[in-house]
């Protein structure tokens, strides 16, 4: 076992945090920042901070605090933002091209390379570079292009058959908005699940109580 693979998914699930905080201090103009004051902005303790940085090698100076340029650019070789993976979107609907016109994934690591849709009445639509296409054409596309994830805009009960051709393709990444449980039929998999409906129930908590 790695290093890495020893490192809790809270702490994981707070760097894109760091680094979107890091960005916005850098683009002021800010040179350094203690723990304590990166703590408050992040709504940590100190400690905290410097418990989850020393995870990747610590990168502080006792009595300076962090260069917040170099904290920035080692959380995002950490991130591996500059990986350039490809994705390709399984979906033109509402929710699919919302994510394809207002998702900075040049600044997050992605470049998004193909768009398939099933719906005929999309197909041959611009989706800002590009041009939806049949997703019948995804295995000619994934055999001319490397494809490193998926993003999955479609329902869930579309889901499986899609899944299933991707898998067989050697996609083995997915960033899944469908609530089809992708682990539970391919354990390897590697998913970031995203339910903003979860997230709206949560708010609906926390204003009740």
């Amino acid at each position: 076992m790695s290093k890495n693979d020893s490192i809790s998914m809270s702490v994981i699930r707070r760097l894109p945090r760091y680094y979107r905080f890091l960005t916005e201090l850098e683009e002021r103009k800010t040179d350094r920042i203690s723990s304590t004051r990166l703590a408050e902005i992040m709504n940590v303790t100190a400690s905290q901070v410097r418990q989850d940085l020393n995870c990747f090698g610590g990168f502080g100076q006792q009595g300076y605090g962090y260069s917040v340029s170099q904290l920035r650019q080692e959380i995002q070789k950490i991130l591996g933002l500059n990986n350039h993976y490809r994705a390709i979107l399984i979906g033109a609907g509402n929710f699919g091209t919302a994510i394809a016109k207002h998702i900075d994934f040049r600044n997050l690591g992605f470049s998004l390379i193909g768009c398939f849709e099933t719906d005929s009445e999309k197909i041959g639509e611009r989706l800002g570079e590009l041009t939806v296409q049949s997703e019948d054409r995804l295995e000619e596309f994934c055999e001319n292009n490397r494809v490193d994830a998926a993003i999955m805009c479609i329902p869930r009960q579309n889901v499986e058959a899609t899944l299933d051709r991707l898998y067989a393709l050697g996609i083995r990444s997915f960033w899944n908005f469908s609530h089809y449980d992708i682990n539970a039929k391919y354990r390897d998999a590697v998913v970031e699940n995203v339910h903003l409906s979860d997230s709206l129930m949560t708010l609906c908590y926390r204003m009740t109580n």
